[in-house]
């Protein structure tokens, strides 16, 4: 079965351009090193929760919106490949400059899933 990273990001509305920019730039480097799909998701139907939600997971502030994204690979150890030769290449150093974010790196949620069940 498949393993996929996940990722709930705050991006601030006005910085969504930029967001969808530099996404696009990750999602080549990863797809070139080995993943089988890169997905980015911007919030449409997230509403606040009185305990828990996507908007609360992040500590959204007023202006911004929550992108909900993933990343499929073959195996854990495939991931463990992809994400090492990424980090290596050239141009994610240029894209992962924290002062260059378009998002608060800080309250971004990142995971590793094992897959239980594909449908």
């Amino acid at each position: 079965m498949t393993y996929v990273d996940g990722f709930i990001v705050p991006v601030p509305k006005k910085k969504l351009a930029a967001y969808r920019s530099m996404a696009k730039k990750v999602g080549k480097i990863w797809m070139e090193y080995g993943a089988l799909s890169y997905v980015e998701c911007v919030a449409d139907d997230v509403k606040v929760g009185k305990r828990t939600s996507f908007p609360r997971s992040v500590k959204l502030k007023p202006g911004e919106t929550v992108v909900f994204a993933w990343v499929t690979y073959k195996s854990r150890a495939s991931r463990d490949r992809v994400m090492a030769k990424s980090m290596k290449d050239k141009r994610s150093a240029a894209i992962m400059n924290q002062a260059a974010m378009p998002f608060d790196g800080k309250r971004m949620i990142f995971g590793g899933f094992k897959t239980f069940l594909e449908m």
